[in-house]
């Protein structure tokens, strides 16, 4: 399989990768059910539209299964390897280091930074109010902000006598 010209564009339909890729429709289907990675994009209309790094990956699974007669789990399974983040040892130890010295109680200090900032932001636009923020409450998800809803008439049925 020679090299394949891919147009310099930013976005592809789903029949464009396959002529560029030279498979059929359905291939790709399956292709995209295998590897949710994909990439595929459903546009408002409907039709299904692929980034160019998603043809360059199907141009991969192509040369992987035709050329090298992978099959599909096999072909996920060298991709999950490649993609796997291997660290030099001289890189790695810093941020093993960073990350061993009390992360949980670093990152607590933190949200409780961001929280006293929020107060702070929140309170600044009473004008001057000696009111004390209220307290919050301790999960990790921060409370949504109250918003009332706006009423609106309901209309009533006429009754049937």
């Amino acid at each position: 399989m020679g090299e394949v010209e891919i147009p310099n564009r930013a976005l592809f339909k789903a029949s464009e990768v396959c002529e560029i890729a030279s498979v059929q429709p359905y291939v790709l289907r399956t292709w995209e059910s295998e590897f949710p990675d994909l990439g595929v994009t459903k546009t408002a209309g409907g039709a299904r539209i692929y980034r160019r790094s998603d043809v360059e990956k199907v141009l991969r699974i192509k040369r992987l299964v035709f050329n090298d007669g992978l099959t599909l789990a096999g072909v996920r399974r060298r991709i999950e390897d490649e993609a796997a983040p291997v660290l030099e040892e001289a890189t790695a130890a810093p941020i093993r280091e960073l990350l061993g010295r009390n992360a949980k109680e670093r990152l607590a200090e933190v949200k409780k930074g961001l929280i006293s900032i929020l107060d702070m932001l929140s309170t600044a636009g009473t004008s001057g109010s000696s009111v004390e923020p209220a307290a919050r409450k301790s999960s990790s998800r921060p409370s949504k902000p109250a918003h009332k809803a706006a009423s609106k008439p309901v209309k009533k049925r006429p009754t049937r006598r």
